[in-house]
């Protein structure tokens, strides 16, 4: 969401932000319908105030028994009350149509970041490690349904396309890799562990983004009462502050959490329809950071380089981009996405994106902050990232472990994870 007061002061600059994101200017639109709800809220503020004033001066004239002056006031009164349900109607629809015009906007890209329509325009600022080089690479699902040990065809009947049943080591392999992730994020960086629920209302998705805009990519559950399944934990990680005022002090808040999130895909028909890459359930580990506005810009690099720890204590090469204007999501001020290497593609993709959200989210949520000996509050920001996405890490561990015999090694700081097995093979 936006804040309107400095649409007003600043048109040229919010459309120019809007054109970075691909999109017509909006501010006209906008101030239109801001100057047509004040103005009928004014007029309601008016009538309000005859009508108030001519209540009391109702019982003033019937005390003095003038009749004549009581019979108009009543009249006057009357009058207000006849006009003011049209005025209050018109001025809920305008003031309706603002907020689903503000909406469905997408935030405006931070003043660093690169122009462009879409990933092509995305610049690479660092890599970590060479990738590998691996005779005959396969891909994560040739090693894993030759290990008997993935299985999409039994997921595909019961479930559908774009689910999976894991079992034996590649389970334990899954359970391993969030596991290590969330003692890394608690034990070295700080993170609170948080164990949220899974379906959530409208109101948790609206405040972060998700609603109304891309309610075609969520899972909806068909009860009394309408839940959603989570796309990702960002939603109840952030939504812990919702509607809340936050001391300053106790910022930054940290948060983590291992979940499955659920998401349809929609507009995806045709992409990764192989493999793990891109499920309609999968499991992620989510860092969310709630700072004063101050810290989110060195907060967003803090939490950049907690995920890429991850991939540096795995050992897999990857590489960090700045996203483009045009490749970033919608609640995004600014996002990295680091993307690492798998041998069996010959290429990056995407494990993690960090995005911090400057106040966007939280004007949605209406969540603010205030300093200690002060009345005054002001919107924090938020962050999010995965730190990591557990089924691509798994992915980028097969490729990048596989054996000649067809084995995974299992990477040295998950052993303590495994039970003792230091080696994936081939169920019989």
């Amino acid at each position: 969401m936006f804040d309107l007061k400095n649409i007003r002061e600043n048109p040229e600059s919010f459309d120019v932000g809007m054109k970075r994101r691909g999109l017509a200017p909006q501010a006209e639109a906008i101030l239109a319908l801001d100057e047509d709800a004040r103005r009928l809220t004014l007029e309601m503020n008016d009538l309000q105030a005859i009508r108030n004033t001519a209540s009391k001066a109702i019982g003033a004239a019937k005390a003095k028994g003038d009749e004549d002056e009581f019979k108009r006031l009543m009249a006057e009164v009357e009058s207000v009350k006849a006009k003011l349900p049209a005025l209050e109607g018109a001025q809920k629809e305008k003031a309706e149509t603002l907020r689903d015009l503000l909406s469905g906007l997408p935030n405006i890209p931070a003043a660093d970041v690169p122009d462009g329509a879409d990933e092509s325009a995305n610049i690479e600022i660092r890599r970590w490690a060479e990738p590998k080089s691996i005779d005959g690479a396969k891909e994560h699902f040739d090693i894993g349904e030759a290990l008997g040990q993935m299985d999409f065809e039994t997921a595909a009947a019961m479930s559908g396309a774009r689910f999976v049943l894991m079992k034996g080591g590649l389970a334990r392999l899954e359970r391993a890799l969030a596991c290590f992730m969330l003692d890394l994020h608690t034990g070295e960086f700080g993170y609170e562990e948080i164990n949220p629920p899974l379906l959530v209302r409208d109101e948790a998705l609206y405040g972060t983004g998700q609603l109304p805009k891309f309610k075609e990519d969520l899972f909806g559950i068909n009860t009394s009462e309408q839940f959603w399944l989570i796309p990702t934990a960002e939603v109840p990680l952030t939504n812990i502050v919702r509607e809340k005022i936050l001391a300053e002090e106790d910022l930054p808040l940290r948060y983590t959490a291992w979940t499955p999130c659920f998401r349809s895909e929609a507009g995806s028909a045709g992409k990764d329809t192989r493999g793990m890459i891109r499920m309609h359930q999968f499991s992620k580990v989510e860092l969310v950071s709630i700072v004063t506005p101050e810290y989110s810009e060195e907060e967003h690099e803090r939490m950049t380089s907690c995920a890429e720890e991850v991939l540096k204590r795995l050992e897999l090469p990857f590489r960090t981009m700045v996203l483009s204007s045009g490749d970033m999501g919608f609640s995004a001020h600014k996002t990295y996405d680091i993307e690492v290497w798998l041998p069996g593609q010959g290429r990056y993709r995407e494990i993690s994106s960090i995005s911090n959200c400057g106040d966007f989210q939280a004007r949605r949520m209406m969540t603010r902050c205030r300093k200690k000996g002060e009345k005054a509050t002001r919107y924090p920001h938020t962050l999010n990232g995965s730190g990591l996405a557990v089924g691509r890490t798994l992915i980028a561990v097969l490729e990048n472990y596989q054996q000649p015999d067809g084995s995974v090694v299992v990477p040295e700081v998950l052993k303590p994870y495994m039970g003792g097995l230091e080696n994936i093979e081939k169920v019989n």
